[in-house]
């Protein structure tokens, strides 16, 4: 990946991590203001057949907080050096949200590292109206607070069903994102609504799936065809009915796919 002129990266923070399962391995990289139990729905299937290694972000979970404001660069070299520290040599790559953007990025810096890519809810070609709309939130958090706001996402996350027969996992996940610390919070945020991988897809050759629900307002089929399209080798699936939070809704169904797209490449 090519940073930007001038930028400093500042040293790689020691990941919290957890491993489990046999085969090829396959690291997670969760989303804003969550932690690597995120993917607890679906390991039951994936470590079946891979050996997972999930990690906490920077400021996330169990891992420190740096003392200054990061980038996405920093969070790249986050995983590189948790790669290196477990002397695995390639490894597939799977990331939620802004974790969709950290795997791409990882792949275009350290592209002999990588077997595959998942793209799993995340944005790229945004157009002018759905970059303010993600800045629109970001603002209003900065100004109002990230707990007075948080309420708002919870339609844009979950659909109406699962908001109402599952309030327990929704209102972890709020707890979880209000305990995360403000500023790592807003940070992550602002990476996300930053970062605009469409110029530079094109430079990632591995295989890659590219999945997202249907009723996903930020991250939305018409932004994942974009994605599917600038991509070399890629698959897109698009979840019906559901919206961005299709880790806790349907976790399994999520893995099924990834189970299949992987188990496939080595066939």
């Amino acid at each position: 990946m090519r940073m930007q002129k001038g930028a400093k990266l500042s040293e790689p923070v020691k990941s919290a991590y957890s491993i489990a399962g046999e085969g090829p391995p396959l690291f997670l990289i969760h989303g804003i203001g969550a932690a690597r139990d995120t993917w607890r729905f679906l390991l039951p299937l994936l470590i079946r057949h891979f050996r997972v290694i999930t990690y906490d972000l920077r400021g996330h979970g169990e891992t420190p907080a740096p003392d200054a404001e990061f980038g996405l660069d920093d969070l790249v070299e986050d995983l590189e050096a948790l790669r290196a520290s477990l002397d695995i040599d390639t490894a597939h790559f799977a990331g939620h949200s802004l974790g969709g953007m950290i795997g791409p990025a990882y792949a275009r810096r350290y592209p002999n590292r990588v077997r595959s890519l998942g793209l799993l809810s995340t944005a790229a070609g945004r157009s002018e109206q759905d970059s303010k709309n993600v800045w629109a939130v970001v603002h209003a958090m900065e100004e109002m607070g990230v707990a007075n706001v948080l309420p708002t996402l919870k339609d844009r996350w979950y659909t109406d069903r699962f908001l109402e027969e599952r309030d327990d996992l929704v209102q972890r996940r709020m707890d979880q994102v209000i305990a995360t610390d403000e500023k790592i919070f807003l940070n992550v945020f602002r990476i996300y609504a930053g970062t605009e991988m469409l110029p530079w897809l094109g430079e990632i050759v591995q295989p890659c799936l590219v999945l997202t629900g249907e009723n996903d307002g930020g991250c939305n089929p018409r932004l994942n065809r974009l994605i599917d399209a600038a991509l070399p080798h890629s698959e897109l699936v698009v979840l019906p009915e559901l919206k961005h939070s299709v880790l806790l809704e349907n976790g399994p169904l999520v893995a099924d796919h990834m189970i299949r797209f992987l188990t496939a490449l080595s066939a």
